[in-house]
This record gives C-alpha cells, structure tokens and sequence, in this order.
C-alpha cells in the first residue's frame, strides 16, 4: 500500500472516532437515571459562569459529575482506629417503590462548590483552591497545609506471584442507585431513641437520596472496595463522638466496607447517615427545647443532612467540619474537658451515699462522720489522738465547707441536708449525666453571643458581664420561683429607665391583687398604686418612689416573655443564698454599677450621676449600641481555676434533658 494510501486510511479512522465519540458524548449528555422507580433527569444545575478551575470534573457542563482524568488526590491524615459500633436491627415501614427519592431542595451552593464534590472512583478529598466554596460553614478552622500522599503499597508481580492478582469489587452506581431504594423506604436508625426528633430523622434519609442524586449516584467514602482517605478521617471523628456527649450507636459504621458490591453500598450509605447524624445531634437536634420548657427562646437551627454530607464532601478536612457543628464556646470545651477528666478516673469507685439526719456541728458525734471522712479522703483518726474519731471536728467542718463554698452552698461547714445531697449526687456516672445535659444545652445557644455581653445563669444566680469576651462584673441576681419561672432566653439590652413606674402584669393583678380586694377595698390605694379601668380592663400602676417594685432602674430589652432586670426595694433577699422569689423578672444587686457599665461611659454617665437621678422624674437613657443579654439555665460549669461547679435544678430542667437523651441514674 502506497504511502499516499495509508495516510488516507489513517485520516479516515480518525475521523470516524472523533464523530463516535461526539456521538457518544452526545447521548451522555442526554442520558436519564433509571431504576424501579421510573426515569429521573439527571440533575442539571443552573446555567451559571463557571470558573476555569485546574483538573475540573468532566461533564460539568451538562451538570453530570464524573471523575478528574488525571487529578492527584489530595491526602487526608489516616484514622488511627477504625470505629465499630454495635449492630443495630434497624426495622422498615411500607412505602410505595415511586416515594423512595424524595426530591429535597439543594443547598445554595455556587458552581465552585458544586463542581468540587468528589466524584466516583477518587479518593473523596476536597480538590478545590481555597477561597472558591461557598459552600464552608461559618466559623469552621482553616484547612491545615496538604500533607504528602500516602504510598501505594507495592504489589507483587503475577509473574513473581505465581497467579492472576484478584480484582477488588468495586462500586457501581446502578448497585449505589438499588441500594438507596431500600435505604429510604427503611426506618431511621436512632429513631426509637429519640423520638421527639422523628419527623427530622425521617426526612434525613431523603435529604442523603438528594444529595447522592446531585452527584447522578457516584460514591462518595468507597473506591477500589476500600474506604477513602476522606473516609477514614471522618470515621475517626466520628469513633470520638462520645467525648461530646453525643450518641452514634444507632449508627454502626463497619470496619471494612465488604466484598461484594452490595455490601460497599450499605457501607457507603451507613457512613454517609452517620455523618449526617453527627451533625445534627451536634448543632442540638436531639432534643425539641420546648418539649422540655415552654419559656425558652428560638434555638439556632440544626444541621440538616443535605447541608452536612455537602460541606463535608467538599472539605479539606472533614473531621474538622464534623467538630465545627459542636457548640463553639469555650465553656462548652471546658466541660467536655472536665467529662473526659471524669470518665479518665482510675478506679471509678461508687461513693457511698450519706444517711440524713440532723444538721452536724462541731463537736457533736455521729456514726456518718466516717463516711464523710472517706468522701474527702481525711485520715480515719481525728487530728487530735485522744478524741473520738466519729467527733465532728474542726477538720471536718473545714473539709465541709470548703466543699460548700465550690458549690454554691453556704459555706457555714455545718452538715445541712442540701449539702448530704450534693455528697450523695458526686459520684462519676451522676456528673457524667449532668456535665452532658448541661453540653446539650450549650447546643440551643447562639453560636455567636457577642464579645461585648451579659450573661444572667439562673441557677447560679449570678449576672456577668464581659467586655471582649472578659468578665469585668458580676452580681447577685433575684430569679423567678419555681411557680413562676424566669425564662430562658436571648435578647439585646436596648436602654435603661431611672425612677420608673410598674404597670402590673394582668397575672399578678388576678392572682395576687383581686383576692386581698376583696377582703379589704382600699388595699391598693393604701399601697400607694393608681387603678384605672380602660375598655372594662383594670389596669394598675406603681408610680415611682421607694416602695416602687422596680426600685429605682430598670434595664429594657424587649421581649415576648415581659421580663427584664430591675432594682428592688427588698434588697435583703439578696442575702439569701437561695434567691428564687421574683415573678419572673430578674432583681440586681449593684444596678447603678450595672448602668455606669452598660452605659459604657457615654456623655459621662457615672454610676454616681445616674444615682443623683433619683426622685428627679422618669428618664430613658439608651445604649450606645444594643448589648446582647443572654439568660441561661446551666447546672454545671467549670470556673477560673479549672474546678467544675454544679448547682441545685432549680426548675427541674436538667433532669428533663437527662430523661430525653436516655441517660440513666
């Protein structure tokens, strides 16, 4: 054959391929997901300018994601161990096979985020510069710099072996696609545990559909019948659970992904709803607030599955995004801390609890004086030889009070009853409980609370404020009784009233006020308040002056519950080392400190000006700016010197949290 002739035949054939494979690609283009459940489009995405991105997914024009030709992936630091959890026999409900992919709407992801999910066949690693997904949450700690691939591990030679290598079963997206049918029409995992999330738990499974159908079924955490990089640092994470307080059992993740085909597409699906999970019980989604207190405020919204399995995909290091859903403050990381010191205790020895009786002085004998020896490791003889060693000695009260004043006790080192209680209730299991009931209520915190802020704990009964994010005050608080609750809530201090008139809550007046009328007519006039009737409603008013109920200040950040804090004319309760008497409403000690701080200077408003204000008429002074104010319910917490602090459930609040989360004792 001439040489003239072969370059024809060699223009011919090319010719010809480069029309197949236009017409291949044109059918690609087209092509349709099928399954039991009918034809789907694949997803198309909106027609959006796309940045020229190095080693972009091929086919992202037609909205399909196929794997990067030749895209190194980046590395992920291996788990150090590999997390299996309990088998869980997880039951099904009926559905029809044409409701098992429930369209959910996508996340506002831009065209970076979404052509940087993994696609099939990689290694999961996020392969987007930085700076291009917006897609990140708020909030979440910088990528650390990349770390060396890993070695592929050598291989021995057929020839040298003396036999074929075996295949590795790998993951189709038909076998992904099947997979998914079962998986949503199938219960929930941990859906018997916690209930009062089952409407959420249950949308969970169709948001993972979603999100594996925006990636047209590739798999995410399987390649080559073993698990990414990406894969095995979130089940690391993930292993870790615990040391927030959180609960992952109904999520069993295998060590292995499996052998065969089906097996890595369960694999794929269970790891794909633990990370899911994880995010939502991390952002607070165990527990419904309300159903534990109806005064309690909106809580941040929880992470739903569609968001985390997105941001998780396309991050860089996705144990980092996994941790980013806990409550960021630092008191949160300072109890799960102090839970992980507590749980580190060796030997976890059950404490003996201590028999009531009568008050215990020094001086007086009692058999119980040796238990309360061992509690705080005393010697078993008394300092003194020739005494008694079940003698209520001066070591003992001290050992007693100290005990008392760390938590929030009197500290008078007598042995009261609300202080065998606190002896009792120390032991590990018990603050276990109650350090992570008060973690799950950091959950429900705005997670961003201002540097500049006031902070009331109402069990503590203290106010602090912080400037830049130090606490430059603190005061005794009055809160409400347990028959008239304060409410938990987050607002922002707006101004401040000086010599203001109480108008009375309707609640007071028919509860309080109505039945001493009519025993004695002239009662509230003799008490110094106005009656008016408008529209056949009472309405009473105090006007300002000493006996005035709010005292001389107030501080107003407007809120549904009509609460607020306030001076008081009964300034000895603040005494008391229990001071639940309010209606609601929160009394300050120190309010004219309070205003000189809140007032922050502004046209030279001192503490002493604004208390030679008094008796001159009413007067608002606002803010330079609103002052966020958060009033919290917390239990526990660790103070200054790294010492945990627990105080009485006021409301009973903690323990309802506790019962929620299935945590016994």
């Amino acid at each position: 054959m001439s040489s003239s002739s072969v370059r024809r035949t060699c223009v011919g054939l090319c010719v010809f391929a480069w029309l197949f494979g236009a017409f291949v690609a044109a059918g690609d283009a087209g092509d349709v997901r099928r399954g039991d459940f009918g034809a789907v489009p694949a997803v198309q995405f909106p027609d959006v300018p796309v940045p020229d991105l190095p080693q972009a997914p091929t086919g992202f024009e037609t909205g399909k994601i196929e794997p990067a030709a030749a895209a190194e992936p980046a590395a992920v630091a291996p788990a150090t161990a590999a997390f299996v959890a309990p088998a869980i026999d997880s039951g099904g409900d009926e559905r029809s096979p044409s409701a098992a992919i429930v369209d959910v709407a996508a996340p506002a992801l831009g065209p970076a985020a979404v052509n940087s999910l993994p696609p099939s066949g990689t290694d999961g690693a996020y392969r987007m510069p930085l700076g291009q997904s917006d897609a990140v949450p708020v909030g979440s700690p910088p990528p650390p710099a990349a770390m060396p691939a890993e070695p592929k591990p050598a291989v021995a030679s057929p020839a040298l072996s003396g036999g074929a290598i075996p295949a590795r079963p790998g993951l189709s997206r038909e076998a992904l696609r099947a997979a998914l049918d079962v998986f949503v029409r199938g219960e929930p995992a941990g859906l018997a545990r916690y209930r009062l999330a089952s409407p959420v738990l249950r949308k969970g499974r169709e948001a993972i559909a979603a999100f594996y159908k925006m990636r047209d079924d590739a798999p995410l955490w399987v390649a080559d019948g073993q698990w990414t990089a990406a894969a095995r640092n979130v089940i690391e994470r993930i292993s870790t659970a615990a040391d927030d307080g959180l609960d992952l059992s109904a999520y069993p993740v295998p060590a292995s992904p499996g052998q065969t085909e089906a097996a890595l597409a369960r694999a794929e699906l269970a790891l794909s709803e633990a990370v899911a999970a994880y995010g939502f019980q991390a952002s607070g989604g165990r527990i419904e607030p309300t159903e534990i207190t109806k005064l309690i405020g909106e809580r941040p919204a929880t992470a739903d599955a569609l968001h985390v399995l997105v941001e998780v995909a396309i991050a860089a290091d996705p144990a980092a995004v996994l941790a980013a859903y806990n409550p960021p403050q630092p008191e949160y990381a300072a109890l799960r801390l102090k839970l992980a010191e507590i749980r580190r205790a060796q030997p976890q020895v059950a404490r003996t609890r201590i028999p009531y009786g009568p008050p215990l002085k020094v001086g007086m004998r009692d058999p119980r004086v040796s238990l309360i020896r061992a509690r705080f490791g005393l010697d078993v003889a008394p300092a003194d030889p020739a005494s008694d060693d079940l003698v209520y000695d001066t070591v003992v009260a001290t050992a007693v009070a100290d005990f008392q004043r760390a938590n929030g006790l009197p500290a008078s080192g007598v042995l009261t009853r609300r202080t065998i209680v606190a002896l009792s209730g120390g032991d590990p299991s018990a603050l276990e409980n109650e350090i992570v009931a008060n973690m799950e209520r950091w959950r429900w915190m705005p997670r961003e609370m201002g540097s500049d802020r006031i902070e009331v704990d109402i069990p503590d009964f203290k106010l602090r404020v912080f400037r830049a994010d130090t606490l430059i005050h603190e005061a005794r608080v009055i809160v409400g009784k347990p028959t008239t609750p304060t409410p938990i809530f987050s607002n922002a201090m707006q101004y401040l009233t000086v010599n203001p008139s109480w108008y009375v809550p309707q609640s007071i007046i028919k509860n309080e006020m109505l039945p001493k009328l009519a025993d004695d007519p002239d009662y509230l006039t003799r008490q110094g308040y106005v009656v008016t009737e408008i529209g056949g409603q009472i309405s009473v008013r105090q006007p300002p002056g000493e006996r005035n109920a709010l005292g001389h200040i107030v501080f107003q950040f407007p809120n549904q519950y009509a609460v607020y804090l306030h001076d008081t004319p009964t300034r000895g309760l603040f005494g008391s080392p229990r001071r639940a008497f309010s209606h609601g409403c929160v009394r300050v000690d120190q309010p004219f400190k309070l205003a000189e701080i809140v007032l922050n200077g502004s046209s030279g408003w001192t503490e002493d000006r604004v208390r030679a204000m008094i008796g001159r008429g009413e007067r608002s002074l606002y803010l330079p700016q609103p002052m966020p104010i958060h009033i919290e319910y917390f239990t526990a917490f660790v103070d200054d010197a790294g010492k945990l602090q627990v105080r009485d459930d006021l409301y009973g609040l903690s323990k309802r949290v506790q019962e929620a989360l299935g945590l016994g004792g």
